[in-house]
């Protein structure tokens, strides 16, 4: 018998309506980063975790397709012009993508700490977009890295404002991700909706943090445009970012951010509001 927590995961994938070889494809279009110089079929067979048999035939196809490249090194795959074509599509067709930029670097500039906006990405939280803010160099965060749930400011924060089908579903599929258990996620959501609804924002606890490199603050936001909520998040150092400033200070910040994104969008806070 299935553990409970690997029953929603199960369920998907043994449904008659789930196209494995298309999940698959996909799986080989996730396993690039932005630093990679290219990757060959066995790296991306170790990080999907597919037989290289069947990387290398997916490889080929979306080679054939423009989703993958050779360019001029034959041996290494990367993203293809098709593939630029189709983010750049679902940049455009969301619409709060843009109207965030000029809020979200104006909140870099101000506070000094690397402003994100992270979406839910399978059992991790995915980092789409970053504004640095200008004469700082030491945040070391980029597009493409992807943050665990247990253990971030924003995966705790996404935690805390899926609703409740969401929420189950995010937990199938994260569970044993840097120690996530069914109750540990219940406890990060009863602990971030409390501070969601007293701030408007959530902290995690800095004992809990995935790495001891960064503290952030992230808040939810609930796009009309998304089924469920992304995240924006600030982010510093330590030193730079002390759990003191990032209540009085950066907290606050944000939370003006998003607001005036939410007016600028013509649309309410929203918190999921749960008995």
């Amino acid at each position: 018998m299935a553990a409970p927590e690997l029953e929603g995961r199960m369920e998907t994938e043994t449904d008659r309506r789930f196209a494995t070889t298309l999940a698959r494809g996909l799986a080989v279009l996730r396993a690039f980063r932005p630093s990679d110089d290219g990757l060959g079929n066995a790296e991306i067979s170790e990080r999907t975790g597919l037989p290289k048999s069947t990387v290398s035939r997916l490889t080929f196809t979306l080679q054939s397709l423009g989703y993958l490249n050779h360019a001029r090194r034959h041996d290494r795959y990367r993203p293809g012009p098709a593939l630029l074509a189709l983010g750049n599509v679902a940049a455009s067709s969301i619409s709060f993508v843009d109207l965030s930029g000029a809020i979200m670097q104006r909140l870099a500039d101000e506070t000094g700490t690397l402003t994100l906006l992270l979406v839910r990405d399978q059992n991790r939280m995915l980092i789409v977009k970053t504004w640095r803010p200008h004469n700082v160099s030491s945040l070391w965060l980029e597009v493409g890295h992807r943050l665990p749930f247990n253990g971030s400011s924003s995966g705790h924060a996404l935690l805390s404002a899926l609703s409740e089908e969401m929420f189950e579903r995010t937990v199938a599929e994260a569970a044993g991700d840097r120690g996530l258990t069914v109750e540990r996620a219940q406890e990060i959501r009863r602990n971030g909706y409390a501070q969601l609804i007293a701030k408007g924002t959530v902290i995690a606890d800095p004992s809990e943090y995935f790495t001891s490199t960064i503290h952030a603050v992230a808040k939810p936001f609930h796009s009309r445009d998304l089924s469920e909520p992304v995240i924006f998040t600030c982010g510093a150092m330590p030193a730079d970012l002390s759990l003191d400033r990032m209540r009085d200070e950066v907290a606050p910040a944000l939370n003006d951010a998003v607001r005036e994104l939410e007016r600028m969008m013509g649309q309410g806070s929203a918190v999921v509001m749960r008995g």
